[in-house]
Order: structure tokens, then sequence, then C-alpha cells
């Protein structure tokens, strides 16, 4: 069974990403989605490359990049630099994006759902031009729940030559209200000849992904918000789908507080110390939600202006000595 971290915008930066490799468990790891257009028009005036990119070229493997546009030519361009420059492990293309932005102006992601056999026509270009590095695709179950046609998008796809198809339960229409239908995604299965299924929708934890691994004819699944509250959520899945655990564990809190400081210490490297901050105060109070303290845990935290302040209270919460101050040791080798 394959994990997949989701690709999330504002969440799934560098450091994010650096965060989820230093819990574990996690078989792929996505960036955020990156405009396949932005990339052409970027380059082109020789201006700084997206933002998005930052890190790709150096940090560990595997790494999958999102890419998204309408037009063959610019996604095959933009595969072609990210396989042949980047060396990234995959390329996965968006079809299921349904943001007005994308969606609706720019018609792309979850809008080409509406036309499987331009999907098959970008994924083959695609695959084309990636010159061996695998493609991948993600959908959702359709434009409008009167409309699901996810099976016959997964067929375009694995005709065209990709690897794996990702399917999120729920449709354009439905944004993210609502229950993903795990059926639906299971009905999928036995369409498809080769190509790899993965399950994504309404995983909070590692319970949840258990019970979808072990009760649907999927490859995987991919976890996006349940893993920026939980990203040792792949340890957990992955300890107890290899060695039986129970009983699923919890970080400890000096875990927490060395991991933390590494996070804090690789956002400051990427962003200046403000927006650190304000990055790591957002993904913290998803940390201790539920946990006792955690109101005047997260009142503290917004009140304080440095990083070293930040990681006292860290330390306080845990009930861990100061044992883990904040470096500028580049994040990767900061175990």
């Amino acid at each position: 069974m394959i994990l997949y971290s989701a690709p999330m915008a504002g969440y799934t930066h560098y450091a994010f990403r650096n965060l989820l490799r230093l819990f574990g468990g996690v078989d792929l790891i996505a960036t955020e989605m990156i405009s396949a257009r932005s990339f052409t028009e970027m380059e082109a005036r020789r201006r700084d490359l997206p933002s998005r990119l930052y890190g790709i070229k150096d940090e560990a493997r595997p790494l999958t990049v999102q890419i998204w546009d309408n037009n063959p030519e610019t996604l095959s361009f933009f595969a072609n630099r990210l396989a042949s420059e980047y060396k990234v492990s995959v390329i996965d293309l968006n079809f299921g994006c349904p943001a007005r932005q994308i969606a609706g102006k720019n018609e792309s992601g979850a809008y080409l759902l509406q036309y499987p056999e331009r999907i098959g026509d970008i994924v083959r270009r695609v695959v084309g031009a990636a010159a061996g590095t695998p493609v991948s695709a993600k959908i959702r179950l359709g434009r409008t729940r009167d409309t699901v046609n996810a099976a016959d998008v997964a067929q375009a796809v694995e005709d065209a030559g990709a690897v794996s198809l990702t399917v999120h339960g729920r449709t354009a229409a439905d944004m993210y209200r609502g229950k993903a239908d795990w059926d639906e995604i299971a009905k999928i299965k036995p369409k498809l000849r080769t190509i790899r299924l993965i399950g994504n929708g309404d995983i909070g934890s590692a319970e949840e992904a258990l019970f979808r691994l072990r009760n649907y004819p999927v490859d995987g699944v991919m976890i996006g918000r349940g893993c920026v509250a939980k990203p040792w959520v792949f340890r957990q899945i992955k300890q107890s789908l290899t060695a039986g655990e129970t009983a699923l564990q919890e970080p400890s809190g000096q875990e927490m507080s060395r991991i933390v400081a590494v996070h804090l210490a690789a956002l400051r490297q990427q962003f200046t110390e403000s927006v650190a901050l304000a990055l790591i105060r957002k993904m913290m109070c998803r940390f201790i939600s539920g946990l006792p303290g955690a109101r005047k845990f997260r009142n503290d935290i917004c009140a304080v202006k440095s990083a070293d302040a930040f990681m006292t209270l860290v330390n306080r919460q845990w009930g861990v000595d100061n044992k883990y101050p904040i470096t500028d040791n580049k994040a990767d080798s900061a175990e």
C-alpha cells in the first residue's frame, strides 16, 4: 500500500515537506501545485521562477511536482524541464482542482473532466515530454453529481501512459462540502488494467486511512488536510501496516520539541522571520487541538515576536527543557 501526501497551496512548501520526512512513513511527497504557464512566462522574461519551486532541486527524493494548465504544449515544456533539469521523481497533472480561478477563469483543473479525450491527449504528450520520468494524474469524480465520469477519465489517463491515478471522492461542484464518496472511487478499480488507483478525501487520522485501505480496492491513499494536523500520521499508518501495531503512538514531548525546532529553522531559511512565525503558529494550532491547555498556548504563541520565544513556549507546552534551540543548520541534516 502506497502513502502519498497531497499538494496543498500554502502548506506543502519546502519546510513542510522536510517535516514529513522527519516523521517518516510517507512514500511520495508532493509540492504545492504549480502553474505551467507561470513557469513558462517567467522563464521567458528571465524573471525569478515561481517561489513554489524553492528547494526542489536539492531536497531528498522521492518527490512529485503537481502542475496545471490546459495547454498540452505549455505542460509538456514544463514537464520536460522538471524531468531534465530538476530530476523530480514523478510529474503529476492536476485535473481535479475546483477553485474558481483555475477551473473557471483558466478552464483548467476540474474544468477538463468533461473532456476525457482531451485529458488523454494532454497526458500522452506530457508522458512523451517527460523523457522517462513517471507521470500521474489527479481527478475528481466528475464536474457534478449528475455527470460523474471518473471511470471514463481514468481509462483515458491509463491509455495515455500514466503510472497512477488519484481520485478525490467529491465532484467539482461539491468543492469540500459533504463527504467523500469512496464507493464511487471503488467503482473505478475494475475499469483499470495496470495503473495504480489512489484514493483521496476525508482521511483525518491513521484509523480512517487504515479503514479505507482495508475496505476499498485501492492501491494507496493520499492524505491532505489530515497530515497538516498530524504530519506523523503516515508513520502511524506504516507501523500498523508493516508491524501490525494496533496502538497508534503519538510523538513524545522530546520528539515534538526537536522536530518543531528543525521545522522553524527551515521556515526561517525560506521566509522572513515574521512569515516563518505566522506559518508555524498556524500549524501549531492544529497540532495542539484538543490537548490540555490548548487555548492558552494558542494565545501565548500569537503574542511572541521571536523564534527563541516561540520555542520556549513549545518546550514548556510539552514539558521539555530548552534542549532544542533554534539553529540555522539545514533542516535535512538536523536529525
